[in-house]
């Protein structure tokens, strides 16, 4: 995975992306893309905890929250507002 990419860690709170790789090496990362978090799905960083520890995030209509150490494994390309 590039140094300094675009993650779900990085994205702001009402930002959207769609996820466009998975670093699947970490078991929790496997287990999370049982839930959908996987290539092609479209993302939006919904709210997050004081301090940004978890993230919440919108999902095919359903929230999400995972802690930063597991965003940093899915890189994202931004969707343009109004896109």
């Amino acid at each position: 995975m590039e140094i300094n990419a675009y993650t779900l860690a990085t994205l702001k709170r009402g930002e959207k992306g769609v996820i466009k790789s998975v670093d699947a090496s970490d078991p929790q990362v496997q287990r999370l893309m049982v839930l959908g978090l996987v290539e092609g799905a479209e993302i939006e960083h919904a709210s997050s905890a004081i301090g940004g520890d978890p993230i919440e995030f919108r999902l095919f209509g359903s929230g999400i929250s995972l802690r930063q150490e597991h965003a940093k494994f899915f890189q994202v390309a931004p969707i343009a507002a109004g896109g």
